[in-house]
């Protein structure tokens, strides 16, 4: 591994997303968009220089980490069909990861533990969010919500079964930083929850992308 390649990499990320954070503040949208660019480079180009094209659970995270990057472009513009395109690519993202965890091997234990509270903040955040869905949205919203807590699951599952740390608090930062979404994109709170949810988003993203250079006996 290019520890020093990967370092500055992990880095170049860290500082696009608070350029990204403050440009969104300050309404600065086209300087918000190449931030958003670089980012989600960011966590590619990272994943890329561990190893993950390398071995089979990394090649199969990286079509996850691809598929977050697809989702990233469309959420960049704020039209109900870019929304749902957005929100398509970043379930397929989900499924990818769910396939790469399975690679590392499944604990049924860890999985039959972790259901409960997982599947239990899901219910909670899909009863605070459908009241505000439009007609179309309910069906694609409550799938990728369905589906991301599995992936959530899965990495638990993975965890129990010897796979890294990384992979379990990076599905964890990444369903926390979807409410941040939703509470922005769906609810309309006044508060800018991005200010954390995109750095969740992406610490998330760079724990999935990290987690192959130890997954390189796969």
């Amino acid at each position: 591994m290019k520890r020093p390649l990967t370092i500055i990499l992990v880095a170049s990320t860290a500082l696009a997303v608070m350029s990204l954070v403050y440009f969104l503040r300050v309404e600065w949208f086209l300087l918000a968009a190449w931030a958003k660019v670089i980012a989600s480079t960011g966590f590619l180009a990272t994943a890329i220089s561990v190893g993950a094209l390398q071995h089979r659970y990394g090649r199969i995270l990286f079509l996850g980490l691809l598929l977050s990057f697809a989702g990233d472009m469309m959420l960049i513009s704020a039209s109900q069909a870019r929304f749902l395109l957005g929100l398509g690519s970043f379930l397929l993202a989900h499924l990818a990861y769910i396939s790469a965890f399975a690679t590392l091997g499944l604990s049924r234990k860890w999985a039959l533990i972790s259901a409960l509270p997982v599947l239990l903040s899901a219910a909670v955040a899909t009863l605070w969010l459908t009241p505000y869905l439009a007609p179309h949205l309910i069906l694609p919203v409550h799938a990728y919500v369905g589906v991301i807590s599995l992936m959530v699951i899965a990495a638990f599952a993975s965890k129990g079964a010897g796979a890294s740390t990384l992979v379990v608090v990076g599905a964890v930062l990444f369903f926390v930083s979807d409410l941040s979404v939703a509470a922005q994109r769906i609810v309309v709170v006044d508060f800018p929850t991005l200010i954390f949810g995109l750095p969740m988003y992406y610490a998330g993203q760079l724990c999935l992308a990290l987690s192959s250079s130890q997954s390189s006996s796969q």
